[in-house]
């Protein structure tokens, strides 16, 4: 029997941490998101983030590729808050971004963190909720 569970949780900016993301564009942006990551076969589990970068925790099929996962993410997200103009201006990402293996038994850990990003970020910064990130990657 062929059990496989890779789990991801990805982070990335706005362009110059921009921020754009107001809370009813997030909503829209999320939910958009996720319908188009499934309907490509892309299994995201929890959406969200700030005004300035987002949150995605995905589980990947063996056969997926991270990097081209997150691109093709990355993309359509863009592509679409620039064709549907939500912005008053151009909108892209960062370059960069952020991917964290998540066991299978943190999962639950991972989405009630990604479900309090509003309340996480009333006192942090996402500078500062990166450093953390590295800090315990460095451990």
């Amino acid at each position: 029997m062929n059990k496989t569970f890779l789990y991801v949780h990805a982070i990335w900016a706005v362009a110059e941490k921009a921020a754009v993301l107001s809370k009813p564009i997030r909503s829209v942006l999320f939910a958009h998101l996720k319908k188009n990551a499934d309907e490509k076969g892309i299994r995201v589990l929890e959406v969200n983030g700030g005004e300035d970068h987002v949150h995605v925790l995905v589980s990947l099929h063996p056969a997926q590729n991270l990097s081209q996962v997150i691109r093709q993410l990355r993309a359509e997200t863009s592509d679409w808050l620039n064709a549907t103009q939500l912005l008053p201006e151009e909108f892209h990402w960062a370059e960069d971004y952020m991917a964290y293996s998540v066991s299978p038994g943190a999962l639950k850990q991972v989405i009630q963190y990604l479900e309090r990003q509003e309340e996480y970020h009333k006192t942090k910064t996402l500078d500062a909720e990166l450093e953390v990130f590295d800090v315990n990657v460095e451990k």
